[in-house]
């Protein structure tokens, strides 16, 4: 008899990973537009003393191609793979990449320093720097 280690969170992982596999619709509050998205990259975000550091796996996209927005504390990832021009999927068995619009949103804490994020673009994969604001000190008030 082999032991098989059960893991409770692994149906709601799936239900995610399913779930981004599928179009998105949001509604921008900026002007009411609907935006739709094809395909959603896989993103870490790992928090350090002073930064956000936002990782997003964009393989065949050219960094001209993507859009950064910091908007009222919502950092949008916008920009589109071109599909490889083929003859109607002639030969083909499988087709898994996935071509088009990507759109991505996310809520940044407070604190976060919106004039000094910075991107760049390397081998497929897109690394934003999202500086942490400098902490108000709190000062002691004398009383006289």
């Amino acid at each position: 008899m082999s032991l098989v280690r059960h893991n409770p969170w692994s149906l709601f992982d799936q239900l995610q990973r399913e779930m981004n596999r599928f179009p998105m619709k949001t509604t921008s509050e900026d002007n009411g537009d609907v935006v739709t998205s094809d395909w959603a990259p896989a993103v870490d975000i790992k928090e350090e003393d002073n930064r956000f550091l936002l990782v997003a796996d964009i393989p065949g996209v050219d960094p001209k191609d993507i859009e950064i927005h910091m908007e009222k504390g919502i950092l949008t990832l916008k920009g589109e793979r071109e599909s490889e021009k083929k003859p109607e999927r002639e030969g083909y068995k499988r087709i898994e990449r996935e071509h088009g619009i990507f759109y991505r949103r996310f809520t940044m804490p407070d604190g976060v320093n919106p004039e000094g994020i910075e991107a760049n673009s390397k081998n497929g994969v897109l690394t934003v720097v999202i500086p942490k604001a400098e902490a108000v000190q709190p000062r002691r008030i004398e009383v006289n």
